[in-house]
């Protein structure tokens, strides 16, 4: 097997995974509360990197980091899976599954806005129509499912958008990490520290794991949202002859993800999250491959 064929067949993993994790939350949230889903999660996925970076022997990055670099992770622990998925979670709760999984695909979009933030850069006028299109999409999801003022959950949707501010925060902090850590390395660091803050704030939250259903749920979200497909994905970008084609790739699981929904969830997928979805992702595909041809991805901010 050559190493764009690794890199394809492990992306293809990573897709299949991310396309299930919606039907996952949902079964998950029948049995448990959002706190109590994101807790047994992220402890799975801890366990998961640690595995994974002993199978790596990258357990002398762990011994030789400096107090800094901890610090760092502790934030980046509070960001994801703390805060990210407690939020994500809330808006699954709130919304059904066909509404809150594209909306959180915008946080490309966000990106973008907090990179011309952080970089002190205005945002391009071509990057508007991406964003324009994208935001379109979420007004005919919300919209056809009920309506914003109507059996939609309003706090919902914001839930579903702040995640995506969330996500795109996470992105940028964790690009600007230092200290030349593998990926699996800041990934077990960061899900380590979050684990710590949600079994501590089980002092102050109730929760009762009583559910082998819903505990199983949950397992399968830690291993197959957080865990295995980002540990797939990053082989598949190690190996990746053309890595645009590998994240362009991604874009199938939403689209897979409303098939997941239907089948295991029992939602009628409408029109709507179909044209609502298509029009989010070709609003995300506008802005990092289209508005400046030749960029790289993300990057389009750096063009004058």
């Amino acid at each position: 097997m050559t190493d764009n064929q690794k890199a394809i067949t492990a992306a293809s993993a990573a897709v299949l995974s991310w396309s299930t994790v919606a039907a996952a939350f949902k079964t998950a949230l029948s049995y448990y509360t959002h706190y109590e889903m994101l807790t047994v999660a992220a402890i799975t996925a801890t366990v998961i990197f640690a595995i994974a970076i002993t199978l790596q022997r990258k357990w002398s990055q762990v011994r030789h980091m400096h107090i800094k670099d901890l610090g760092a992770l502790a934030l980046l622990g509070l960001l994801n899976p703390t805060f990210y998925y407690l939020v994500l979670f809330s808006a699954y709760e709130q919304l059904p599954a066909q509404v809150a999984q594209p909306v959180n695909y915008c946080w490309p979009i966000f990106l973008v806005i907090l990179l011309a933030v952080v970089m002190h850069k205005p945002v391009k006028p071509r990057l508007y129509i991406g964003m324009a299109v994208s935001f379109a999409g979420v007004s005919v999801i919300s919209l056809g499912s009920g309506g914003i003022g109507g059996s939609l959950s309003i706090s919902g949707i914001a839930m579903a958008l702040f995640s995506a501010i969330l996500w795109a925060v996470y992105w940028i902090a964790n690009e600007r990490l230092k200290g030349g850590f593998d990926e699996s390395v800041k990934l077990f660091g960061s899900f380590l520290f979050g684990s710590i803050y949600l079994l501590a704030g089980l002092l102050w939250i109730p929760a009762a794991f009583d559910s082998t259903s819903g505990t199983l749920a949950s397992i399968y979200v830690g291993a197959f949202e957080m865990g295995i497909p980002f540990l797939f994905f990053s082989i598949a970008l190690k190996n990746a002859t053309n890595v645009a084609t590998v994240n362009q790739m991604c874009y199938i699981a939403p689209f897979l993800s409303l098939f997941f929904i239907s089948v295991i969830v029992g939602e009628t997928i409408l029109t709507t999250s179909y044209v609502g979805l298509s029009l989010i992702i070709f609003g995300v595909i506008f802005n990092q491959y289209l508005a400046y041809p030749g960029s790289k991805k993300l990057n389009a901010v750096d063009k004058a």
